[in-house]
């Protein structure tokens, strides 16, 4: 048994050092076949890099560029992974860019995305419009918008000539959002102390919370939620939410726009509020470790620990991590007790489409970039 252990130790020490080098160069016209975990969209081989760098999974990928004419793949940024961390095959394939994660390379957790894209349309998400002089102005007026992530602009030979000068301010999530929020005994999770909301020069406030009630209707979505705080946060970052309701039995945030009027509702198990925009607010709900909760998913890695105390801590001390999950002495399956998982999601702008469109100017907020 001991043997048995010692073999794994190594060869889990063995299979990092695979990943652990620091590779930022690029190879084009290459493709790396194969090993997808799944394709974004992205502008240009930069942007692609980032996403790969933020998925937990992902060690490598392959970028289609604007200039592939294969087919109509344009822009796709496969994200791809293997058990060696090393692409099986390289195949050589005009209009291709691959290369590697910069998880190695102590990379910046919001990076800025300063290019200007012509002729590009980043596709959907649209949340706002309005009309400007130029696509630096419309890129202004989305850097100062908190819930702008990335913008299209029509310039001044756009046909129809009727939509002109238009500015689209578009929105995808900047903050943690968890695909799964689960009762499961033995288990801790909690999140890094990183990923509160931080408004410089704002005042504080504490968010106003309603307990014990309910908002009824007028949902435009809804995910899953540790806490009525981390409920508050979604709503803050989101882009058209006035208010949510928070479901502890089920760990359900419902965000909601209201009309012209809000009704609360006595409720028990529900926790309601408003979002908090414009000031500083209470972050106390990132140290809150979840006894009893798993947060299924976003998997980096594993480190052994003797507490869900210090798993806290590594996770706040990782650039990367974003939330934990922690697996205690009681753990039913004695192999898994007292690892440390560090787990994180995508959290920098992503279009959901990214098409060719002329006399279209796309890009993102520069919020990343002071």
């Amino acid at each position: 048994m001991a043997t048995h252990l010692i073999l794994g130790v190594l060869l889990s020490i063995c299979g990092l050092s695979l990943t652990q080098e620091c590779r930022q160069q690029l190879v084009e016209d290459v493709d790396f076949p194969g090993s997808d975990i799944r394709f974004l969209f992205s502008p240009d081989v930069n942007h692609c890099q980032q996403l790969c760098t933020q998925h937990p999974d992902c060690l490598f990928f392959t970028f289609l560029r604007a200039d592939w004419t294969g087919d109509d793949r344009n822009f796709r940024c496969y994200l791809k992974t293997s058990p060696s961390g090393e692409p099986d095959v390289q195949n050589p394939v005009q209009g291709f860019t691959s290369g590697f994660s910069l998880k190695p390379c102590n990379p910046e957790p919001k990076p800025c995305l300063p290019q200007l894209y012509h002729g590009l349309d980043f596709l959907g998400a649209d949340y706002k419009t309005f009309f400007t002089e130029d696509a630096e102005e419309c890129r202004r007026a989305c850097t100062q918008d908190p819930a702008c992530q990335f913008f299209s602009f029509l310039n001044e030979v756009f046909t129809p000539e009727i939509y002109r000068y238009k500015c689209h301010l578009k929105f995808s999530w900047a903050v943690v959002t968890l695909p799964i929020v689960e009762r499961k005994a033995a288990l801790v999770s909690g999140f890094s102390n990183k990923v509160g909301t931080f408004q410089e020069g704002k005042p504080a406030c504490q968010g106003k919370l309603f307990p014990s009630t309910d908002i009824p209707g007028n949902d435009v979505l809804v995910l899953a939620a540790a806490s009525a705080g981390h409920c508050q946060n979604l709503c803050s970052a989101h882009s058209v939410c006035t208010s949510f309701s928070f479901a502890s039995d089920d760990f359900q945030c419902y965000l909601k726009v209201n009309g012209d009027g809000m009704s609360l509702v006595a409720k028990n198990g529900i926790t309601s509020g408003l979002p908090a925009r414009f000031c500083w607010p209470d972050n106390s709900w990132v140290n809150v470790a979840h006894e009893g909760v798993d947060f299924p998913g976003g998997d980096m890695r594993f480190e052994l620990m003797d507490d869900a105390a210090t798993c806290q801590r590594t996770c706040n001390e990782d650039p990367l991590c974003q939330f934990y999950t922690y697996l205690t002495a009681d753990f039913p399956s004695s192999p898994y007790r007292r690892r440390c998982i560090l787990k994180r999601t995508i959290t920098m702008p992503a279009p959901p489409r990214v098409n060719k469109f002329a006399n279209t100017v796309s890009g993102f907020q520069l919020r990343n970039c002071v």
